[in-house]
């Protein structure tokens, strides 16, 4: 099994950046993607970035560029650098590993969430 947690959420001001960090633990050799998702109150989970462990990044359509996923394999950690931050990036972030099926991924693990809350 893997276990995923996160941390480096909090509370900021409007314009203020945060990183967070999502470390892997067990079975980590199951990994080929890890990745970063949000939900904010009375909405649904989002997609914000992910990355390969060959460190192929990836992004939706829809992002602006303030957000930065890297990662360091030797220590199976992920981060989230979050920039320029709106009370409209207020969410929990949830960290996820993902592995490469013959048919397409499948979810390994979910972490249990970090709170992060912008005011403006």
């Amino acid at each position: 099994q893997v276990q995923l947690v996160e941390s480096g959420g909090g509370l900021v001001q409007a314009g203020e950046s945060l990183r967070l960090s999502c470390a892997a633990t067990g079975s980590t050799a199951r990994i080929d993607v890890m990745g970063w998702y949000r939900q904010a109150p009375g909405k649904q989970r989002e997609w914000v970035a992910e990355i390969t462990n060959g460190g192929r990044t990836n992004y939706p359509d829809s992002r602006e560029g303030r957000f930065t996923i890297s990662g360091d394999n030797d220590k199976n950690t992920v981060y989230l650098q979050m920039n320029n931050l709106t009370p409209e990036d207020t969410a929990v972030y949830y960290c996820n590993a993902e592995a490469f099926e013959g048919w397409g991924r499948s979810v390994v693990a979910w972490g249990p969430g970090t709170q992060v809350t912008v005011s403006s």
